[in-house]
């Protein structure tokens, strides 16, 4: 080490990280050295990349072509391992053309993309002044793997002294430790959450290297050479003792670069981690959360004062929260004082999809007006063969409500899942020609096999068979099968049952590409009159424009089931208790044939979105209880 008491640290983050957001991890990373009288820097060399390439060129690629094509990733392979002309053109061929159908157009724009690789490595050599730190740490996610290990093989080449570190989500688990053994460039791997292992690491490489073997977390090499691996990381139970993360940096560079002037940056926080849902039902196929399921959160006084604070500092009023599921406690903390006192911020959080309206009206009123929720699917039965905890209605009555307060729900459909029958598509199909007047999901595909998820952990039992890395890695990473089988992340299979999705699911696809093409087509509404009257407007885009008015106890039962009910619950509503059971059923059945209501068994759901909106105060509460439950 160049001065064993006083480390000089540089994280590093490489293309193609957004543009738009500082990374989270690093910022933690380096106010947490920082902490232990460190020198700490970062350096988000993305932005120079899209300064070569042109920011058009770098969002596209990064933001446009499909993620599972890796096209980001492949551009930086020939400046990692040379010339492989045969590889090269099988994966144009096959990847961009054959599965992704990329015209000639768009495959000449990923080569000129990868033509300008290698002067941008050039330049990240020659421009930073690697041997001055005695440390180097690299985060990976998503496609910035190839690109950062094209790098680091070049400082080390130069500067053999540096250590290279590495990190983030592409490292975790055996996938780090197999990327370690084939980089050999590559001398610590912190796997899982780092916030412990890598200060730990600093200060072991300054002292004594010798003491790596005592970090929890990590892979690293003895004295001889040989990969070690010490095991899971500890996990931080006390997110409150975590310091705020510092994205000066990225700030900085986002200001300094020319590529990012049309972009307007964001702030990303955390105010919890790991997944209270997949703790009681670890959803099949779902690969988040690898070692750290345990559901964790900060104090609402303190997550406040977080926000806050970055919000002061680098004057961003948008937060991406990184939580793979909201606090259903900060309902009746940290929401109602966000409603209250306006911050003036608007907040990104991942939610589940069975919440209430009062719940969404707070949402609304605390300035999250964005949201993803877990719905990607309308049948019930497929919905319990992954185990969300949530039935087709309640997904509806969630996009319903999300229209009426404004919050833009950020959704997938999924398909494909082992089990599912043709008619559970049959059923969806019909739902989805009867909210078409909703938000439409962002995206749709079948499901995927992740590493980490139930379906990974025991494929055969759920009935996929030849389990294998995605086909896409094998031009990515020039190691064996049973290596990729061990690096990969996503994987592809077959159905134990051969099974083609498509064959039955293809008309609930097509209907979902044409509802993404056009938008929300017309609307549907309700607004009350004087008395005991209500007006049900349809405005669909495909219907003539027609109001439906409802008067005494149809008026009452078609408001009680603005959330899911059941006929049973309805009849033991004070003011439908009279109505007999068959008058009320009768009624109820008019309201869906008229495409006002949707039924799924004895359960019904009133489409018409309530105008004026209900607004949120703090009487009203919005309880940790949902009200998706029928009763």
């Amino acid at each position: 080490m160049a001065e064993a008491m006083a480390p000089r640290v540089l994280l590093v983050s490489m293309p193609y990280a957004s543009l738009e957001r500082p990374s989270l991890g690093l910022g933690l990373l380096q106010a947490l050295v920082r902490r232990e009288g460190v020198h700490c820097e970062t350096r988000y060399l993305a932005f120079d990349f899209a300064e070569s390439l042109g920011l058009e060129d770098y969002l596209w690629i990064s933001g446009e072509v499909p993620y599972t094509a890796f096209a980001g990733d492949w551009t930086f392979t020939e400046a990692l391992y040379g010339e492989r002309p045969q590889v090269d053109a099988a994966y144009l061929e096959r990847v961009l053309q054959r599965e992704w159908r990329l015209d000639g157009e768009a495959l000449a724009r990923v080569l000129r993309v990868r033509a300008r690789c290698e002067p941008f490595l050039q330049h990240c050599l020659s421009s930073v002044p690697w041997g001055t730190y005695d440390l180097v740490g690299f985060t990976s996610t998503f496609e910035q793997n190839i690109a950062s290990l094209a790098l680091a093989r070049r400082i080390k080449a130069a500067h053999p002294e540096v250590a290279i570190v590495f990190g983030g989500a592409n490292w975790e688990g055996v996938m780090g430790r197999e990327l370690h053994r084939r980089f050999p460039f590559v001398d610590v791997v912190c796997s899982g959450e780092a916030d412990a292992s890598f200060p730990a690491v600093v200060a072991a490489l300054a002292a004594d290297r010798s003491s790596l073997e005592s970090v929890a977390g990590i892979v690293y090499r003895d004295a001889d050479g040989r990969p070690r691996a010490t095991g899971p990381a500890p996990l931080i139970t006390d997110l409150d003792g975590l310091p705020i993360p510092d994205f000066d940096s990225f700030f900085n560079s986002h200001a300094q670069s020319p590529a990012a002037g049309p972009l307007t940056p964001a702030l990303v926080i955390e105010t919890g981690r790991g997944c209270w849902w997949g703790a009681k039902s670890h959803c099949t196929f779902c690969g988040l959360n690898g070692g750290s399921m345990m559901f964790r959160a900060k104090q609402p006084e303190r997550a406040l004062a977080e926000l806050r604070e970055l919000r002061d500092r680098y004057g961003s009023t948008f937060f991406s929260v990184a939580d793979n599921i909201l606090d259903m406690r900060y309902f009746r903390s940290l929401l109602p004082r966000l409603a209250e006192e306006e911050q003036g911020i608007s907040l990104f959080y991942e939610v589940k999809a069975n919440l209430s309206c009062p719940q969404v009206a707070l949402l609304a009123a605390a300035g999250v007006d964005i949201i993803q929720p877990g719905i990607e699917s309308f049948s019930d039965h497929v919905l319990k063969l992954m185990g969300k905890g949530t039935t087709a209605l309640q997904n509806v009555q969630l996009l319903k409500w999300c229209r009426e307060h404004a919050v833009r729900p950020e959704w997938n459909l999924l398909y494909g899942f082992p089990g599912e029958r043709p008619e559970d598509y049959e059923e969806t199909d019909e739902l989805l020609a009867a909210i078409d007047f909703l938000d439409p999901p962002s995206g749709y595909g079948p499901v995927r096999l992740d590493r980490f998820s139930p379906y990974h952990a025991d494929p055969e039992g759920a009935g996929m068979i030849n389990v294998r890395a995605m086909a896409v890695y094998r031009y990515l990473y020039p190691f064996a099968p049973d290596v990729l089988d061990r690096l990969a992340y996503y994987f592809d299979y077959e159905y134990a049952d051969g099974r083609d999705p498509l064959a039955y699911a293809g008309p609930v696809v097509d209907r979902v590409r044409r509802w993404m093409r056009n938008g929300p087509r017309g609307d549907v509404w309700r607004t009350a009159l004087e008395g005991d009257e209500l007006v049900a407007v349809d405005a669909r885009a495909d219907r003539h424009p027609r109001a439906v008015r409802l008067e005494s106890w149809r008026a009452a039962a078609y408001d009680a089931c603005d959330r899911v009910r059941t006929l049973r619950g309805l009849g033991r509503l004070p003011q439908l208790s009279a109505v007999p059971d068959g008058e009320l059923l009768s009624f109820l059945d008019d309201c869906v044939s008229q495409g006002l209501m949707v039924r799924r068994g004895d359960s019904f759901l009133a489409l018409a979105v309530h105008r004026p909106a209900r607004s949120w105060n703090a009487s009203l509460g919005a309880t940790p209880e949902t009200a998706g439950a029928a009763r």
